[in-house]
């Protein structure tokens, strides 16, 4: 190994270099300083994508500094480490992102297994640097694409005045604040706004899994919460666009004109692409994607097939691809089978998302980020303290109580995945260097992890700050708000419209029960009298989502096996009561041993003797 140099290529941001030092390569040169220069800096592409995304060729090149063939073992590496950190620090309840980025800190900057100093940067990487940037971008447009497929049109009618006010209002105070700070602390105007604006946005992916764990997404602040954070993924939209059009001006110092002009181009193809895909949801979709829901496979291949269309057509209008992978969510969104798509595609993109932020922490410099500690500081304090002080003012004006109002705003005391995605596409553009991401995540870092405890310990910290008296300052209302709804309670949850399926459906509506009726196939949830969703019970999630811990029994009718000894097994952990399809006489001894209730023995004695138990059952009830 040679030795390590600084190799200054024009604007974009230095690298390590394993090679040895060519006398005439401006090793000696002095680094520019991040506050020198005020004017927009050259950028050569049109469109900006996260770095390393032009389709570079896969074999190492002979100044990379990841030789050939490491591939497999930098992914082998990333996944062992993060596996590890993961169980390692379950008890401590510790976002995953931390612990991604954590990996990624102890394989690049502690102990240097790993050199990745230039994937976030398209102009150097190249080889083993290129392939794991593709994946990482892979990971940011399926996570577009996961947060399209929550906004459905109902859904975001339902979010209310109060989440439209306060997510709008708090981006306009944040970024404001934000920015003035920035420049308080020496920073250029873009870097301000850079700081701004990552500042601005609040972790859905953290914030949503934490509420599910304390089982509190259904709560009044938690859906509040939610639809706050859904005008938020719309204004980041609205960001990467503007980034988008920002990065399409050439230029040491583009005109103001020019930015305007090409700012409007890029706002007029995204709103080109949104009519598309919302005409497309209506017209066009709806039957292939029904016949689709058919078979599982084929449902999620056409799916990503959609969501890349669109990536494509983003790039083609010189716009970011995660813009593309978004409008394709929203267009699915408005189909019945967006649910299932949810739980389908989150595991994919958990895996490539979490080579997104190993990478991330594997670039950083331990030394850059150290002398970043101050600013990086200061901000994280704004955040913690700042945006929920802005939360509480806001929601309080709309009639809220007081422990409403509290518990709605520590849900955003931290920055948001976008936060690093957002610096990493400016550094890839050349707008700002390895300082201000070194901040972003500094500020990700300390404000994830507290405000992760702030969230899980909500009840006791509204306590505490409550005998302080400060909360009385924002005049909320003392009155305790609704109970939460979205919630079942004492239904029926019947799995599998077969003949045996939609026979106990028709019997239980007849009895006044409330009945969800849940399968794989759209066509056969079609014209029942019952509530109905589309998914496979053999994920839990689903189970989850149609309350069976709260249901009055559990009911399967399928003729698949493992699906029902899986069902059994999950109501016996939850203590709820749960019938079973005993189809064949050889399933009915490992189902009494899983503690099933009752066992549904054929088509024709099953309904009647259900009929009569669930009649028992609900005179006991």
């Amino acid at each position: 190994m040679g030795t390590t140099q600084r190799c200054l290529a024009g604007s974009p941001p230095p690298r390590r270099c394993d090679h040895p030092a060519d006398p005439g390569d401006g090793a000696g040169e002095a680094l520019p300083s991040r506050r020198a220069w005020l004017s927009l800096p050259a950028v050569r592409a049109v469109r900006v994508p996260l770095p390393g995304f032009r389709g570079p060729s896969l074999q190492a090149h002979p100044g990379s500094c990841v030789g050939e063939g490491q591939l497999l073992q930098v992914l082998g590496l990333m996944v062992v480490l993060s596996g590890v950190l993961l169980v390692a620090a379950r008890k401590l309840a510790i976002p995953s992102i931390i612990l991604f980025i954590a990996a990624g800190l102890i394989l690049g900057p502690i102990t240097g297994l790993v050199d990745l100093s230039s994937a976030l940067s398209h102009d150097h990487a190249d080889g083993t640097e290129a392939a794991i940037a593709i994946i990482a971008e892979l990971g940011i447009a399926l996570l577009l694409f996961l947060v399209g497929l929550e906004l459905s049109l109902d859904r975001i009618r339902d979010v209310g005045k109060v989440a439209v006010a306060a997510g709008i209002g708090q981006v306009v105070f944040t970024a404001a604040i934000g920015f003035v700070l920035a420049m308080l602390l020496g920073f250029t105007t873009v870097e301000s706004f850079f700081l701004a604006t990552a500042l601005t946005f609040s972790s859905t992916v953290v914030v949503v899994k934490l509420l599910d764990q304390k089982k509190d997404v259904h709560a009044l602040y938690g859906r509040i919460a939610v639809g706050i954070f859904l005008v938020q993924d719309l204004v980041v939209i609205v960001a990467l666009t503007f980034l988008a059009g920002l990065g399409a001006t050439g230029g040491e110092a583009a005109g103001m004109g020019v930015i305007l002009r090409d700012l409007g181009i890029a706002f007029a193809g995204m709103a080109a692409m949104l009519v598309v895909a919302l005409v497309a949801s209506r017209w066009v979709l709806p039957r292939p994607f029904a016949w689709a829901a058919r078979s599982p496979e084929t449902l999620f291949i056409w799916s990503l097939c959609w969501c890349f269309a669109f990536v494509l057509g983003a790039e083609l209008m010189s716009l970011s691809p995660e813009i593309g992978a978004f409008l394709a969510g929203v267009s699915l969104a408005q189909l019945g089978c967006a649910h299932d798509l949810r739980r389908r595609v989150q595991p994919l993109m958990n895996f490539f998302i979490a080579v997104f932020f190993v990478t991330l922490g594997a670039q950083m410099q331990l030394g850059e980020a150290s002398e970043q500690l101050l600013p990086a500081l200061v901000l994280a304090l704004f955040v913690l303290i700042g945006n929920p002080f802005i939360f509480m003012i806001i929601i309080a004006r709309f009639g809220y109580s007081e422990e409403t109002s509290f518990k709605t705003s520590v849900t955003v005391a931290q920055i948001s995945e976008f936060s690093f995605i957002f610096a990493a596409m400016g550094l890839a553009a050349g707008l700002i260097d390895d300082s201000i991401l070194a901040i972003v995540a500094l500020v990700g870092l300390v404000t994830i992890v507290i405000s992760a405890y702030m969230i899980l310990y909500n009840d006791a910290l509204y306590a505490l700050v409550r005998r302080t008296g400060v909360l009385k300052l924002f005049r909320a209302s003392q009155t305790p708000d609704d109970a939460p709804a979205g919630a079942r309670e004492g239904h029926v949850v019947i799995i599998g419209m077969n003949t045996l399926g939609r026979s106990l459906v028709s019997a239980m509506h007849d009895r006044g029960l409330q009945v969800l009726a849940i399968d794989t196939d759209p066509q056969k949830l079609r014209e029942l009298p019952c509530a109905t969703m589309l998914g496979n019970v053999e994920f839990l999630p689903v189970l989850e989502e149609a309350d069976f811990r709260t249901a009055r029994i559990v009911i399967s009718a399928l003729q698949i096996e493992d699906t029902n000894n899986l069902v059994a097994y999950h109501c016996d952990r939850a203590d709820v009561a749960c019938a079973i399809h005993a189809f064949d006489s050889a399933v009915t001894t490992e189902l009494a041993d899983l503690g099933v209730d009752y066992l549904i023995d054929s088509k024709r004695a099953g309904i009647g003797r259900m009929r009569e138990r669930l009649t028992a059952l609900e005179v006991r009830t």
